[in-house]
């Protein structure tokens, strides 16, 4: 009798963007509901938005998301192979959590033959773990110029015997078209594992679209598993660019406002969403000097795969010389993240080339630091106290994700360390309007994003609401959502009638 294996299932796309990455986690969040131990897996993945595993291990925060909605711990070998992309047409190559090199892609595709090895070798491991695998395309499976050196698709299905769903988006237009370009050009000797399609943000009467999946099933033979409505009000983790639509929405209640700097390589911009909780929060994403013009009680610098890349951007922009003056005034708080954190200090001095050419580029000078580029990456999950003002100190969990070390000055007289317990986390001026830290996830903690909230509201004379909201119960809702979403759009026999076909073409 052959091995015990995982029965396992692929999501493909007509492109990126189509909605792998949620229906991925909605099938994840079906299966842990009916007690089934399942894990997703994406053999590699392109993003700058990525997790800290327990073990210190670095992966795509999408594979991360969908652990959670399977109920486990993230774990690296979900997304064997994560690339960084950089700002000079390179990408840091990530593999099993573990920073390997930054090269460019023609390099990167000389690889192929190791890395295929690799993904193979994690997912069979995976599979003697778990009883379903949900497995995530990337971007489009009909590439043609890059099919023999894909890593992710069709050859990951085969090597799987996983049947796939490929997903159309019908919202951007076209989506017949689409899926039938997808099915022509996707390699002959793959194509019987397109065992189903599935229509993605649709909006309207579906009777209306009935006639045309009739008309297409009979042409491709290949049948529809249903047509998924666009997915009102659930934010979720995604991938680099798929901001959550919280940012930038009108909140007419709104007393705080917040302005998020939108850097060329935003990093890790999931730190913000749990403001989505706060109905007296606003949320504005900044790429002019102009944006900063607005009423804001406070301006954050977040995260950057490429802190001198977008520190230059600031400058080009206007955007550093219009910080510098909002600090000067002492009107707003000014919080930086990680990268933004880098970027709030007197420098960030390269001389290893991790970012690019050697050299250094001046910061802002809001804090007295120095940050010196290293080859080694500080990864970890950290759980520290956490000083702001007006506030009594807090316990908090985040993670570290980053290169570079920050030194402080030796005369700190008009300083703090945000965190009593281990200054290196950050520093921040005594009166709190200048706050620098390399802490992730910090707001995800509701007791310290409510304080956060109240010291702002107090700055404006306002009454704290002292009000707290679970991010951790909004997050379970959410991932209820996506399963009744699931269900209802496809529904849970299809999903299994798919998974018994794994079972089939193994002979089990």
């Amino acid at each position: 009798m052959s091995e015990k294996r995982a029965r396992s299932l692929m999501v493909l796309g007509t492109g990126s963007g189509v909605g792998k990455s949620v229906i991925v986690a909605g099938i994840l969040r079906v299966l842990r509901k009916r007690g089934i131990k399942c894990a997703p897996f994406k053999a590699q993945n392109m993003a700058l938005n990525s997790f800290v595993t327990l073990d210190g291990k670095e992966m795509g925060r999408a594979q991360a998301y969908q652990a959670e909605a399977a109920g486990i711990l993230p774990d690296c070998r979900m997304n064997p192979i994560l690339l960084k992309p950089n700002g000079d047409s390179t990408s840091q190559v990530i593999v099993l959590g573990e920073p390997k090199c930054t090269i460019g892609a023609r390099e990167y595709y000389r690889l192929f033959p190791q890395h295929q090895k690799l993904v193979n070798e994690i997912y069979d491991e995976l599979s003697k773990e778990y009883e379903v695998i949900v497995m995530e395309g990337a971007g489009s499976p009909a590439e043609i110029n890059l099919q023999s050196r894909d890593l992710v698709n069709t050859k990951m299905a085969a090597h799987a015997n996983a049947p796939c769903i490929l997903v159309g988006d019908i919202d951007k237009g076209g989506v017949f078209a689409w899926l039938k370009g997808t099915i022509d050009l996707i390699e002959t000797e793959h194509k019987h594992l397109i065992k189903g399609l599935l229509i993605n943000k649709f909006r309207g009467d579906v009777e209306l679209l009935r006639p045309g999946l009739k008309a297409f099933e009979e042409m491709v033979g290949i049948p529809f598993l249903g047509v998924l409505p666009w997915l009102q009000d659930v934010i979720v983790d995604q991938e680099d660019g798929m901001f959550a639509r919280f940012i930038g929405t009108k909140r007419p209640g709104a007393k705080i406002r917040l302005g998020i700097i939108h850097l060329k390589r935003i990093s890790n911009f999931t730190d913000f969403i749990p403001f989505s909780l706060e109905e007296d929060c606003e949320i504005t994403l900044i790429d002019n000097p102009d944006g900063l013009q607005k009423e804001l009680d406070c301006v954050i610098i977040p995260g950057s795969k490429a802190t001198r890349s977008d520190l230059e951007f600031l400058e080009k922009t206007g955007l550093k010389r219009e910080i510098i003056r909002l600090a000067s005034t002492k009107q707003v708080v000014i919080l930086g993240i990680c990268g933004g954190f880098q970027m709030m200090g007197k420098d960030v001095q390269d001389s290893c080339g991790i970012e690019g050419p050697p050299g250094s580029t001046d910061g802002l000078g809001l804090l007295p630091v120095v940050t010196k580029m290293l080859p080694q990456k500080h990864l970890s999950q950290t759980t520290a106290t956490i000083l702001f003002p007006e506030s009594e100190p807090i316990r908090v969990e985040g993670y570290e994700i980053h290169s570079g070390v920050t030194y402080f000055d030796s005369e700190l007289d008009q300083y703090v360390p945000v965190s009593p317990d281990n200054s290196k986390l950050g520093l921040m001026t005594k009166d709190g309007l200048i706050i620098g830290t390399y802490l992730h996830g910090l707001f995800e903690n509701d007791i310290l994003r409510r304080r956060f909230l109240d010291y702002l509201r107090l700055r404006k004379g306002m009454a704290p609401l002292n009000k707290t909201t679970s991010y951790r119960a909004f997050k379970e809702k959410n991932l209820d959502t996506l399963a009744n979403w699931i269900e209802e759009g496809i529904g849970i026999e299809k999903i299994f009638a798919l998974l018994d076909q794994s079972l089939k073409r193994r002979g089990h």
